[in-house]
């Protein structure tokens, strides 16, 4: 059995599937012995890979993607997460929301965790015609802080990832989800990286066999509904409402959260163009620069996430 550690920028339900492949052995089947860190802060992630602790980062693209050429080169090979796991909270309201009921607004964003939530919702405006200087934004305080204040009555809107938002709309009626950011089209939310200069033939090896778990762990998910997890979800996420958990997991499972390990270049170059705007990038970067999908193509071949 080889050893495989995993350094994650943080615990979330849009890694369900990779916690599946742990519990149920999916890694183990493939000879690895996934171990998992969350470093405190979040970015220890890139120290870890640094110092060889790490066989890989779990986190963002957004990080490789802005070090590339300039602090560090990283290689992304897989992916998790399809979408934005994000929701936005709104005051209760009988009207229907559109997404310009934020002009003029307070939007409260968490970032302790990265700039994913104000690149995605930004991003998101700007794709709209919506400008987002017309906006005025709340994002340096931490995300159970601002869901504190926004219950309390700070802003016109929250924007948090999704679990969070239902169990803050589940007990408090005053507000309610205006918009789950998981219909909103793909994107490389979550990915696997590491150090590009450090990747050998045995790396790309144990790269691919990662994939073929992580894949059934995906298939074994989606083909259940989430009302057969709960006993699972109530384990992996105790201070959530279990009636939350199968919520969520279930609408991510109908909109695409979880596809396969393989990145698709469209939704590449969407987030691309997405922090180009943000300027994190000086433009975007070609697929190729950065992805190699060789080891999740491969593993896809060999029969993991169909």
């Amino acid at each position: 059995m080889q050893p495989f550690h995993l350094t994650a920028t943080g615990y979330n339900l849009n890694y369900l599937p990779q916690y599946i492949a742990e519990r149920h052995g999916f890694f183990r089947d493939q000879g690895l012995e996934v171990k998992v860190t969350i470093p405190t802060p979040w970015d220890g992630v890139l120290d870890a890979l640094a110092d060889g602790t790490a066989d890989m980062a779990l986190g963002g693209i957004w990080v490789p993607s802005m070090y590339r050429n300039r602090v560090q080169d990283y290689t992304v090979f897989a992916q998790i997460a399809n979408r934005s796991p994000l929701a936005l909270l709104r005051r209760t309201s009988c009207e229907k929301f559109r997404l310009a009921d934020v002009v003029g607004g307070a939007v409260l964003m968490k970032s302790g965790g990265g700039a994913s939530v104000g690149l995605f919702f930004k991003m998101l405006l700007r794709e709209n015609g919506i400008d987002p200087r017309s906006v005025d934004f709340i994002q340096d305080l931490d995300g159970v802080m601002l869901g504190n204040l926004f219950q309390g009555g700070m802003g016109d809107f929250f924007v948090t990832d999704n679990l969070s938002a239902r169990a803050i709309a589940a007990r408090n009626s005053d507000v309610s989800i205006a918009l789950e950011m998981v219909t909103q089209g793909d994107v490389p939310w979550s990915v696997y990286y590491r150090e590009t200069g450090t990747i050998t033939p045995e790396v790309l090896d144990k790269q691919k066999r990662f994939c073929i778990g992580l894949g059934k762990g995906v298939d074994w998910v989606l083909e259940r509904d989430a009302e057969s997890l709960r006993d699972e979800l109530a384990e992996l996420f105790p201070n959530v409402p279990v009636d939350v958990a199968v919520e969520v997991t279930n609408s991510f499972r109908r909109n695409g959260m979880w596809t396969t390990a393989s990145i698709p270049r469209k939704a590449f170059d969407r987030w691309q163009q997405g922090l180009t705007e943000a300027r994190l990038v000086k433009e975007p970067l070609a697929y190729e620069s950065i992805v190699n999908d060789g080891p999740a193509s491969e593993a896809i071949a060999a029969g993991g996430a169909q």
